[in-house]
């Protein structure tokens, strides 16, 4: 956990490197302790879209599960690649990146602890990278995928989204999940105070937690609905579903800001599904 003084929660700009450096070494430090608080819901080799606990076995957005075995498969933004090691069990090809190395680690010592297999061979493969700079030949991939990964801590998600269809096949499919964009209008508190709009939704500054000196040690970046579509239509893909998951009666969790008062009143999260030409 970060030492010293609490930071200082604000809303100013920060570009791409800020981001990408405040972000990685705040996953580092915070790996532990999110793997320890959420690993149960996420289980070891579940693929759960987000807090709401929509469950791709059910949702099938990636397509018919029997159609996924030998496909190439890319997750962005992997964590500790469960949702790789679900599509690994189906036959799948998955590579997870991941901008944070501790992050990564966690995804070993569950390979190594037998959800993948004792061989850690059978789990997917990891990668540590930039998601705004992909480290495959074009066309590498027939799908790719992210669970709240990358995206919301990205400055520049047009990009993103440029190098997801270039990694692509045609054909290929990509699917990811935000908080969903109307939540920035609101406190991030799972009680009655989270459910008044406090701030404009049209207010894209990011979200900084920064240190003593100004310097950024945390950073989300928010986009409207409309701003997401046309970064996806600019990227060449073509957006063909947006899911807004409702919030199921037996998940009583609170995660964050997510939680049964909010998730039955305000969408949380938005799973955009885009097909490359």
């Amino acid at each position: 956990m970060i030492q010293g003084p609490e930071p200082e929660a604000t809303r100013r700009s920060a570009g791409t490197t800020e981001s990408s450096r405040a972000n990685r070494r705040w996953w580092d430090r915070n790996a532990d302790d999110y793997q320890r608080e959420h690993g149960d819901f996420l289980g070891d080799d579940r693929f759960v879209w987000g807090p709401e606990g929509l469950d791709e076995a059910e949702a099938g957005l990636l397509g018919p599960a029997d159609g996924l075995k030998g496909l190439d498969v890319l997750e962005i933004g992997a964590g500790a690649a469960q949702c790789s090691r679900w599509l690994a069990a189906r036959g799948a090809r998955p590579v997870a990146l991941d901008l944070s190395h501790r992050q990564l680690q966690h995804a070993r010592r569950i390979d190594l602890g037998g959800a993948g297999g004792a061989d850690p061979a059978a789990g997917p493969a990891l990668v540590q990278a930039d998601a705004g700079v992909l480290p495959f030949a074009d066309a590498s991939f027939d799908l790719a995928c992210s669970a709240y990964g990358a995206l919301p801590f990205v400055a520049d998600t047009a990009r993103v989204h440029r190098e997801v269809a270039r990694v692509l096949r045609p054909g290929g499919r990509w699917v990811f999940s935000v908080t969903h964009p109307v939540r920035w209008a609101f406190p991030d508190e799972p009680g009655p105070e989270g459910l008044t709009a406090v701030s404009s939704y049209f207010d894209r500054t990011p979200y900084v937690e920064q240190d003593d000196r100004g310097l950024a040690v945390y950073v989300e970046h928010h986009r409207t609905l409309g701003d997401r579509v046309r970064e996806i239509t600019a990227a060449g893909l073509r957006l063909v579903d947006v899911v807004e998951p409702e919030w199921p009666e037996w998940n009583d969790q609170e995660w964050g800001g997510w939680s049964p008062l909010r998730g039955r009143l305000l969408p949380g999260t938005a799973v955009f599904v885009c097909l490359a030409p």
